[in-house]
């Protein structure tokens, strides 16, 4: 990656548009997981996108690529948000209950509902256990990209599996409930 970094910083725009492409993807994810509407993940990957094109110069160590890349989206969607709080809807339908479920194996239902309540975490714990896990960034680079400790960083997560611990937990009361009956 530092490579197509490299590249792009020399120019090479169809480095930039690979690299791009290759975290597209988890890019997606976090920015579901902090602003939850697509055509908002579209509007911060777009901005982040174009952001980080245009200051790609500005970027010292090209090995932090992808921190860099994420601390803009944060930022964006945070952006985001600011400005959606200010908004007054008029009208939102909600999502139907279970639209994202999967109909299927008992697996995927597991794993779901794990999505479900990662996604159902407050924002700070959700932020630092999508980076960790999903994005796969060190302790050391999720606390730079939130520009916390990594004390912090290291609270959050555990606060986080914790929370996460007593869902499953209830989640398999419930299902031995429903079973039996």
């Amino acid at each position: 990656m530092v490579l197509e970094v490299k590249r792009a910083q020399r120019g090479d725009r169809e480095a930039f548009i690979r690299l791009f492409r290759r975290l597209e993807p988890e890019l997606y994810g976090l920015a579901k997981s902090i602003v939850r509407r697509d055509e908002d993940c579209a509007d911060a990957f777009q901005e982040t996108t174009l952001k980080a094109y245009k200051s790609l110069s500005t970027l010292r160590q090209p090995k932090y690529f992808k921190t860099w890349v994420i601390r803009i989206l944060i930022n964006e969607c945070n952006q985001l948000l600011r400005m959606r709080s200010r908004t007054v809807v008029m009208a939102e339908l909600p999502e139907p209950a279970g639209a994202a479920r999967f109909t299927g194996e008992y697996e995927e239902n597991r794993k779901q509902d794990l999505r479900e309540a990662v996604e159902n975490l407050d924002e700070t714990l959700r932020i630092v256990i999508h980076l960790f896990y999903y994005q796969d960034l060190p302790i050391k680079e999720v606390a730079s990209v939130l520009e916390i400790s990594e004390g912090a960083v290291r609270g959050r997560l555990h606060r986080a599996r914790g929370i996460l611990a007593d869902k499953v937990k209830r989640m398999g009361r419930e299902e031995l409930a429903y079973e039996k009956a």
